[in-house]
């Protein structure tokens, strides 16, 4: 069976905004412009007849698609769509300590070693190998053609470069901002990227 993924980013947040860490450990609601974004991004795929929406365990996903979810709409709630774990980083604002070991970080995971963890949090390897058990979940639900996932952005930049075959270290090639989306078509045997990074529903809202 073909199917239409529509894989999302959770709306703005106030950790978002003043540029405190969120990860996994975080579990923050949408500020009023994330929920704007999810109001509008409602508004621009709501004639999709989704099949069924797949969310994080954290709320702020659930309130990005609550729109759909209260249409009503078929949702499920999977663990290992969370965010990576940023460990020790967690809820801290991102200082010049901070940054500079955030960018050593990335640089790090860029040049190969993605076997490298954050200081009590995760590494992309182990990310993936939890992006994997969920998109092997979701493809196997029979009867579900247009599936909208909506997660968070160092995770899907993971699971983008699960359902792409692109080395880890590529996964910062996909770009991302709050409730963006991209568009994938799923053949039985690849997928197929037909939309990348898409806003065009989100003109209009200051960020």
């Amino acid at each position: 069976m073909i199917k239409k993924i529509y894989l999302t980013r959770h709306g703005q947040t106030d950790y978002n905004k003043i540029g405190v860490v969120q990860g996994s450990g975080i579990d923050s609601d949408l500020n009023d412009l994330g929920k704007a974004q999810g109001q509008a991004f409602f508004n621009a795929y709501k004639h999709v007849p989704f099949d069924k929406v797949y969310i994080s365990a954290l709320k702020r996903t659930y309130q990005s698609v609550a729109n759909f979810i209260e249409s009503p709409l078929t949702h499920e709630k999977l663990a290992d769509l969370n965010e990576i774990s940023w460990g020790d980083r967690e809820g801290m604002p991102v200082d010049e300590e901070g940054n500079a070991y955030y960018q050593n970080m990335i640089r790090s995971w860029q040049e190969g070693r993605t076997n490298v963890a954050i200081d009590g949090g995760e590494n992309p390897e182990q990310v993936a190998i939890r992006m994997k058990r969920a998109l092997e979940h979701i493809l196997n639900q029979p009867d579900e053609e247009n599936i909208l996932i909506c997660m968070h952005g160092r995770a899907m930049r993971v699971m983008l470069a699960v359902m792409l075959n692109y080395p880890l270290k590529c996964m910062d090639l996909f770009e991302h901002t709050n409730l963006c989306l991209y568009e994938l078509t799923y053949t039985g045997s690849m997928f197929i990227l037909d939309r990348y990074n898409d806003v065009n529903h989100l003109s209009g809202l200051s960020v």
